[in-house]
């Protein structure tokens, strides 16, 4: 097995940018997703990895091998650095079977006919396709299309796993389920795993760790709870989460509140000397907090009148079921909370929502850069 490193990478199509000074290090072993929006440059940084790309610039390590280097005139062909790729379309091939299919790799390299057979028939029976093996793509549903990629995939036994959006053509209860199988199989493996998403429920529920990538630039990595619980900017904050973060332009006074023109929240002490180490006193911010992380006061533990509860008008409420997401307003300022289903608000109410400011952030306005 191998960890992969990317070093000031950028790759350019012309006048465009694609991927901007890249600095990537995926430990030996390790799940990493690779997660943005569409065309921030995610699959671009996947192919180069896989050498379907070559860099424009930097240096691109598969273990201590370098496989890519323009400046050195380094650059080994995807067959020589011992990756796997597994893409969105599955790319079956449609006249062979499924036994067939899975072993094609291992017929390439010439691998001798009775070993060919044994790692297929493992592989067959680690991903439950032993009962399908004599069967056509076309006979197979889309989630068993996928595990013969992957099973492709697997039996080349290689250093690195490249998956390109490989569940999103799957139904949704589908991909839930083909989430909690990749994720176990790749613990069973072991194999260093590179996953490129645009969806941030992939990338919270399957990643060691996330690499938030926002037009072509790195914004943060770090664990799934760490890009949740303290996001580097108001990108990875807006872009993690469901619903989003909100997010209200602010001011902080002298007295230690945020001051949004209708309504007032008082900040904790550590959190004014920060503010104040910062040189934010008097200025504008942006002030954020997780829908999730405001409540009806009726089920409220902490509410402080005046200091962190606030009468604000239900404009819209969606029914989740287990919760609901409700749409608040306060004069010209709007927000979310994401309330317990016990809660009993109705449109058109006037209620008292609680702050959590435990748990709240603060942005540069200008940069976006988080304080706090």
């Amino acid at each position: 097995m191998a960890g992969v490193k990317l070093i000031n990478v950028w790759k350019q199509f012309g006048e465009f940018t694609a991927v901007r000074e890249m600095n990537l290090e995926i430990k030996d072993g390790e799940f990493m997703i690779l997660l943005g929006p569409s065309g921030c440059g995610k699959t671009t940084t996947l192919r180069m990895i896989s050498g379907l790309e070559e860099p424009t610039k930097g240096q691109i390590y598969i273990g201590d091998k370098l496989v890519a280097d323009p400046e050195k005139g380094v650059f080994v062909p995807p067959k020589d650095r011992d990756i796997a790729m597994v893409f969105q379309s599955y790319a079956l091939y449609p006249h062979m079977t499924v036994y067939d299919n899975i072993a094609f790799p291992l017929k390439l390299r010439k691998v001798p006919k009775q070993e060919i057979d044994q790692r297929v028939r493992e592989v067959a029976e680690m991903l439950g396709l032993t009962e399908l093996l004599k069967r056509k793509p076309r006979e197979l549903s889309g989630g068993q299309r996928q595990r013969v990629a992957l099973g492709r995939a697997i039996v080349r036994k290689p250093q690195v796993f490249l998956m390109d959006e490989p569940l999103s053509n799957l139904d949704a209860k589908l991909r839930v389920k083909m989430r909690a199988e990749l994720k176990r199989l790749q613990r069973q493996l072991g194999v260093t795993t590179i996953y490129v998403t645009h969806d941030q429920v992939e990338a919270m529920t399957m990643g060691d760790r996330i690499a938030v990538i926002n037009a072509g630039q790195l914004q943060q990595v770090g664990t799934p709870e760490e890009v949740y619980d303290r996001p580097a900017n108001t990108f990875v904050a807006g872009f993690i989460g469901s619903p989003p973060m909100n997010f209200m332009d602010a001011t902080v006074t002298e007295d230690g509140f945020v001051d949004f023109g209708e309504f007032k929240l008082k900040l904790l002490p550590d959190q004014v000397e920060v503010l104040r180490d910062a040189n934010l006193i008097g200025r504008e911010v942006i002030f954020g907090i997780r829908p999730e992380d405001l409540y009806d006061a009726m089920f409220a533990q902490v509410k402080v009148p005046g200091e962190n509860m606030v009468r604000a008008m239900v404009d819209i409420i969606e029914n989740l079921g287990s919760e609901k997401i409700v749409h608040l307003r306060v004069g010209d300022v709007t927000f979310l909370g994401s309330f317990r289903s016990e809660s009993k608000v109705q449109e058109g109410q006037e209620i008292d929502v609680v702050f959590d400011m435990r748990k709240a952030h603060v942005f540069e306005k200008g940069s976006g850069k988080a304080v706090f």
